[in-house]
């Protein structure tokens, strides 16, 4: 496991899509955010923020999950290859052609959305209208 360099890990940190699980609404969620390197590239880590896929600790198996069989590899590279442009998959794509391999998983998990977040509610909704969201 590469530590990631401290200026992307900064950006990472401030970036609020960071502090969610990517597959919040594709698996049960618990623990922790941890980054979960997804892509391999001539047997390197992928250093890049859309290889860097913020994942729970049970989606991640660490912490408390350790061997729990709750992290799916597919579905964090699914994430990464759906987050990258084609123009960054093909200058990465040697041996595997990422952007089969992102249509190949597509497929599987249909397209990707990024992590739902529930919207704030029209500013012109009262209280007593509106019940699914709290105004306190």
């Amino acid at each position: 496991m590469n530590n990631i360099p401290q200026r992307l890990r900064r950006q990472l940190a401030a970036d609020p899509e960071y502090k969610i699980c990517a597959l919040k609404d594709y698996h049960e969620c618990g623990g922790r955010i941890t980054y979960e390197h997804a892509l391999i590239v001539a047997g390197k880590q992928l250093q890049t923020r859309y290889a860097i896929v913020p994942v729970c600790a049970r989606g991640h198996e660490v912490d408390g999950f350790q061997d729990a069989h709750t992290m799916d590899k597919d579905m964090n590279r699914w994430v990464a290859l759906n987050r990258a442009t084609d123009t960054e998959l093909r200058a990465i794509s040697r041996a595997i052609p990422y952007i089969r391999e992102r249509a190949r998983l597509n497929s599987i998990y249909g397209p990707y959305r990024g992590p739902c977040a529930v919207p704030p509610p029209p500013p012109n909704i009262t209280p007593s209208l509106f019940p699914l969201y709290s105004f306190a």
